[in-house]
């Protein structure tokens, strides 16, 4: 009696960009993009994060399923954090996105 053998296939990240770019499908649900709304220089909405990595009153760094999202400015504050998204206020003055 034969066994089947289950083989599994990993889809490589590039593959599963390019498939859900080319249905147009949303990049945040699909991929865990980070989503990132600035209002003005007051204020940021964080969603997709996956933890804090840093949090002080001129720096925030936030891991991501992508990248590190790394807040900069003065008198930062996180007014409020869910396991999905945060808000943070104070005066922003750089957002930067860097590679893992």
């Amino acid at each position: 009696m034969k066994r089947d053998k289950k083989v599994k296939y990993k889809v490589n990240s590039k593959l599963k960009s390019e498939v859900v770019e080319s249905l147009k499908l949303p990049k945040d649900i699909l991929l865990g993009a980070v989503i990132v709304t600035v209002t003005g220089q007051s204020e940021a909405f964080v969603e997709n994060y996956r933890g804090i990595v840093e949090y002080t009153d001129n720096l925030i760094a936030l891991q991501t399923k992508t990248c590190l999202v790394t807040i900069t400015g003065k008198s930062l504050r996180i007014d409020y954090y869910t396991n999905d998204e945060m808000k943070i206020t104070g005066h922003i003055k750089n957002i930067q996105y860097s590679n893992n």
